[in-house]
């Protein structure tokens, strides 16, 4: 697959004929809105688990040295925590754009915090990208974390972010929280490996 997915997801999932859309966001889309939304709400998706298993060349890192943000795998039994916001479909131009770099998007049920179903779009780098990283120790995802940056700044801000947003949420995650006290214990320069 390309690493720009923008003109595969129009073709894949036209939304022109739709009022609104839901969109579930488990990754910088929780804390760092950047586009209009009609409602926003805490929601969960089943048997999924959020990862820093994809790479990011235009946001977190660059082409020559990608840094490492979140997706999405199968996790039967896991429980993934975020937030969905109603949107106008136009607004897909946008995050079509945001999310290039090896998200593909589809439809998932998504539970609201009240317990009310409705399904969403997700967007989703699965491992057949080219710019999926897959997985790796902690300790060496956190150092790969902590030195990594791009145009949109720090990798190790982008994964601290989240933690705080999910924390804020009142959301587990161990993986994005066992990574996150691994590379603040890098930056603080006390490489604590626990």
């Amino acid at each position: 697959m390309a690493l720009d997915t923008t003109a595969l997801n129009r073709e894949r999932h036209r939304l022109d004929h739709l009022e609104d859309v839901w969109l579930f966001g488990y990754g910088s889309l929780i804390y760092k809105v950047d586009f209009p939304f009609l409602e926003r709400r805490p929601a969960s998706i089943q048997g999924w688990g959020r990862r820093f298993w994809q790479g990011s060349h235009d946001h977190r890192g660059t082409p020559e040295s990608p840094g490492r943000v979140a997706t999405l795998t199968e996790s039967p039994g896991e429980v993934c925590f975020g937030m969905a916001y109603r949107v106008s479909p136009v607004t897909f131009e946008h995050l079509d754009h945001r999310e290039k770099n090896g998200y593909l998007r589809f439809f998932i049920p998504m539970t609201f915090d009240n317990g009310d179903h409705a399904d969403g779009l997700v967007y989703v780098a699965g491992s057949d990208n080219a710019a999926f990283l897959g997985p790796a120790p902690l300790q060496e995802m956190a150092k790969h974390i902590a030195r990594s940056g791009g145009p949109s700044g720090a990798n190790a801000d982008y994964l601290l972010q989240l933690a705080r947003a999910l924390e804020a949420l009142g959301a587990r995650d161990d993986h994005v929280f066992a990574l996150a006290h691994r590379v603040e214990c890098l930056l603080a320069g006390t490489g604590a490996r626990v």
